[in-house]
């Protein structure tokens, strides 16, 4: 029988690596109309004079719909903020985004019709950097926000002031996170269709009942008459966290009473989801025997023309911005910055990726500036268990220098370097779900086989492994005889969310309790059917700053090692390690799937990927072709993954959530090795070639002219 922390056959793995699996595209109903959306070549343009005669003409063309063919005032939507239109009105807000949508009967028909409208446009001043939206006078991206800062987060403790006046040194440097996109390999799909007086909706999403709340809201309908069925996707990372094109395809369902399914091609789908583009200046204060005394970390995140989640993640994701350690006084300032590009969203590490690569970057320059060994001067600063290092927090919950000391054992930091190779070493850390309602329902059956039924997506992270695990463990009997049935509002019970790493952790605890209900109800009888119902909270709390406390913290600790070439610019990882903080595994082999998945996910930001503009905010490199992420020609020559298990997690049998820590100090301990290797110090990623080659350039310039220093282009200032 397979015993927990064991490796297990994969839920739904055998359908996907064969092809038996259906996902959403691979759905067809009868009577259906494929959809294709209209869009303009511009980023800004005021919409004027639809003609679509031309293209009705096309054989199998049925209907055309834009702001006109829906209701007055525009119904709007949004998981925040009720800020994006079912459909542009008025003006495009980036490059992608509708003013219509095509129906037709076949998917060529769809295509051919979409290319014959006519749209009349004149196009508008655009803003597609931080610079430009944040510029006196700039275009306003939304009417109704004064100027284009949509909102502003503010987190501190301590005096700021008071600590700044014994510290010895102020290391003070600025950091560029590109925009990139989650490229998952499943594109975005959606088919809507009429359904006793309501609506039914096939999506890849994550959160099929904040869906069905959303279109309740939206079509003014009951949610009993809102059905979402969600089959596993091929990828998510969050960028199917949040509704994007449901809403228009359920007013053409309704309006046409027949099934119209949209599936967005990759090019298009990189025009629905990205993440964040952020500007980070960091201020660290400490003396010269390497103690830490404050961190001031101001942040601009470029969120685009809607909120989406985004601004929740610009909240949540720099809350945590000074990392792991003890300091006498912290100030997070990030904002929310609107802009004509492609709306922002959830992905991987939530914001926590772009503030962790400015602040453990300028740590790696403070702890050089003093002359300390790196790993030494973050043990020196890291919190120990029970810690308050946010005072109004979740203490620190994981022995964390055991996933630091053991990270820099696999990478062999004491260890002489072989020649013309550099180390670098980075920690990361983020907040779990703050908040959470979990329900699960066990069904056992007469035969001794059971059915657990969840609201949790599987998005790729092997929740239904997990739980099926969890309730064999539970309930005696093997694997095989568990069944797992999620995805469905009309089926399983319902779950808050699919994310935050908070699958194990709260919908675990659930099927913890439900087969609990079920050993209860049998009391040594056999041969019949029982159900047992389990929920699992976390409950909000309005005096914090994100609602709520943290339920845990995800922690990791990476190292690499790697090498340069100098006439190139190109990077070679050699050793790549990352060691996480879990609590108790599960399933260890899934576990160490999603911090490699993570690791690289990584080193996709860090070295290669980023949105391009032209001057019109155009996207240049839409697609596979001219966007490159990590192939296997990219991965480190060796990756070692390891796992810290105290068993002092809120989740079964001691879990954490995991899956997104390996991914946030990638950055920063790359480009820490870069400087060891070569002394060339790049604070924008990615650390591309062409990138690396000139900073080399730099540096040696700045060496025949000026000798050679310790550190350059940063600001470092002595106070004593």
């Amino acid at each position: 029988m397979t015993q927990i922390g064991d490796p297990a056959p994969r839920g739904g793995g055998r359908g996907r690596v064969t092809g038996e699996q259906q996902y959403v595209a691979d759905i067809h109903l009868p009577n259906e109309l494929h959809v294709k959306l209209v869009t303009l070549p511009v980023a800004r343009g005021r919409i004027g004079a639809i003609d679509a005669s031309e293209a009705m003409r096309v054989p199998g063309a049925v209907a055309m719909f834009s702001a006109q063919d829906l209701p007055t005032p525009m119904p709007r939507f949004g998981p925040q903020f009720t800020d994006r239109p079912v459909i542009a009105t008025g003006e495009t807000k980036f490059h992608g985004d509708p003013v219509a949508a095509v129906a037709a009967e076949t998917l060529d028909a769809a295509e051919e019709a979409t290319r014959l409208v006519k749209v009349e446009f004149e196009e508008l001043p655009a803003v597609v950097t931080i610079a430009a939206a944040r510029a006196d006078q700039a275009p306003r991206v939304q009417d109704n926000v004064g100027g284009n800062v949509l909102r502003e987060h503010v987190v501190a403790w301590g005096d700021l002031d008071q600590a700044a006046t014994h510290v010895d040194l102020v290391v003070e440097n600025s950091y560029r996170f590109p925009m990139v996109t989650h490229f998952a390999i499943e594109p975005h799909a959606f088919i809507a269709a009429p359904d006793d007086g309501g609506v039914k909706i096939w999506t890849s999403i994550q959160h099929p009942y904040w869906l069905q709340r959303l279109l309740a809201q939206t079509l003014n309908l009951p949610l009993a008459k809102v059905r979402v069925i969600a089959p596993d996707p091929g990828g998510a990372f969050g960028g199917k966290q949040h509704a994007k094109y449901e809403p228009l395809l359920a007013f053409m369902a309704l309006k046409l009473q027949r099934p119209v399914r949209l599936v967005l091609s990759l090019e298009e789908t990189f025009q629905a989801v990205r993440r964040t583009e952020t500007e980070v200046r960091v201020r660290t204060g400490l003396t010269k025997a390497g103690k830490l005394v404050f961190q001031d970390v101001d942040a601009d995140y470029l969120i685009g023309a809607y909120a989406d989640i985004a601004d929740r993640v610009v909240g949540k994701g720099s809350y945590i911005a000074c990392g792991p350690y003890n300091y006498e006084a912290g100030r997070v300032t990030a904002r929310s910055v609107l802009s004509h590009t492609v709306p922002s969203t959830a992905m991987r590490g939530f914001g926590n990726p772009q503030v962790n690569w400015a602040v453990e970057s300028n740590l790696t320059e403070a702890a050089n500036e003093i002359g300390m060994d790196q790993v030494q001067f973050r043990l020196r600063n890291l919190a120990a268990k029970a810690d308050p290092f946010i005072p109004f927090d979740t203490p620190c919950d994981g022995d964390w220098a055991d996933s630091t000391r053991r990270a820099a054992e696999l990478i062999g930091w004491d260890r002489p370097k072989p020649e013309g190779r550099g180390r670098g070493f980075a920690l990361g850390i983020k907040s779990g779900p703050t908040t959470g309602l979990s329900y699960s329902k066990v069904h056992l059956q007469a035969d001794g086989s059971a059915v657990v039924y969840c609201g949790t997506q599987d998005i790729g992270q092997g929740a239904r492994t997990i739980f099926a695990q969890i309730a064999a463990s539970e309930l005696g009997i093997p694997l095989e005889r568990v069944s797992v049935a999620m995805g469905d509002t009309g089926v399983v019970p319902y779950d808050q969310q699919t994310s935050a790493s908070r699958s194990t952790v709260l919908m675990g605890n659930a099927v913890i309790e439900a087969c609990k209900q079920v050993r209860e109800q049998l009391a040594g009888r056999t041969g019949v059917e029982v159900v047992g119902v389990g929920n699992a909270k976390k409950e909000p709390d309005p005096d914090h700053p994100l609602g709520g406390s943290a339920a845990f913290f995800e922690f990791n600790a990476t190292a690499v090692e790697l090498s340069v070439d100098e006439e190139t610019g190109d990077i070679t990882i050699h050793r790549h390690v990352t060691v996480s903080d879990v609590g108790k595994a599960i399933n260890k082999l899934q576990v160490q799937m999603q911090d490699e998945g993570a690791a690289i996910m990584g080193l996709g930001h860090t070295l290669m990927e980023r949105y391009w503009f032209d001057d019109a905010g155009r996207i240049r490199n839409l697609g596979a072709i001219d966007y490159r992420i990590p192939t296997s020609m990219d991965l480190p020559e060796v990756m070692v993954s390891d796992l810290i298990e105290n068993g002092d997690g809120p989740g079964p049998y001691g879990a954490k959530g995991m899956s997104e820590g390996a991914l946030l100090p990638v950055s920063a301990a790359v480009a820490a090795a870069v400087r060891d290797a070569t002394g060339a110090v790049i604070r924008d990623l990615p650390l591309s070639p062409e990138r690396v080659w000139t900073a080399l350039q730099e540096r040696a310039r700045t060496v025949r002219h000026l000798g050679p220093p310790e550190s350059r282009g940063g600001i470092v200032s002595a106070t004593h």
